[in-house]
């Protein structure tokens, strides 16, 4: 179907690899090639050298669900904007923030007991777009209309009514909370405070060569 494939091709390349190893997980549950007890971080398991777990709690977003293509449409298209703005031919720096969230997340997953992480990493890029973009209008669902920062709020409380529990929302706060830190390191420390890169905010040299970014 060359539509789609015209779609998915303008997909940035970091979104797109993340969107497509989401998809095939889900499937590969549905199909019942794996469970989901195979693919959720669990830190006694890990350190048995169940070393999958730590990768594959980042692309299991749940069964075949209305929560799923929730969490799918709204990860994607401002996972999409922020690499095609903030990060425009920066693919080695988005990664980088990613890489870093996901290790902060799988340190503070056990202390809240949440076992898959796919939604708490998609928060990182909904939060940190939301914060550099304040003043935009967006409209949920047609129905209101908010400013950019309050949408993580709006979504955390969404998948609260949706799953009739705050338990559920827990791993999209933890994706605030570490959105926040990604954000407060690359807008606030290093650009305001420092005025130069770190090694936190931007990769490595050597990450950026091997992913064919320019270097300045």
């Amino acid at each position: 179907m060359p539509g789609i494939e015209a779609w998915i091709a303008q997909i940035p390349p970091i979104t797109r690899g993340w969107l497509a190893l989401a998809v095939c997980t889900s499937l590969a549950v549905q199909c019942h090639l794996v469970t989901p007890l195979q693919l959720y971080f669990s830190s006694a398991a890990f350190s048995n050298g169940q070393l999958w777990r730590a990768v594959t709690t980042f692309f299991y977003f749940g069964s075949l669900s209305l929560d799923l293509v929730f969490h799918l449409f709204f990860f994607m298209r401002y996972s999409r904007i922020l690499e095609e703005s903030s990060f425009a031919n920066r693919k080695a720096d988005y990664f980088w923030l990613l890489l870093q969230s996901a290790i902060m997340l799988l340190f503070l997953a056990p202390l809240l007991n949440v076992p898959f992480l796919s939604s708490s990493l998609a928060f990182v890029p909904i939060y940190i777009w939301s914060r550099r973009h304040p003043s935009t209008p967006i409209s949920l669902f047609g129905l209101i209309t908010i400013t950019a920062p309050y949408l993580p709020i709006a979504l955390v409380l969404f998948t609260w009514v949706i799953n009739g529990s705050w338990r559920a929302a827990t791993g999209d706060l933890l994706g605030c909370l570490v959105g926040h830190v990604g954000w407060f390191i690359r807008d606030v420390w290093t650009r305001e405070m420092l005025g130069r890169k770190t090694m936190l905010s931007h990769a490595p040299e050597q990450l950026s060569r091997l992913m064919g970014d320019d270097i300045d």
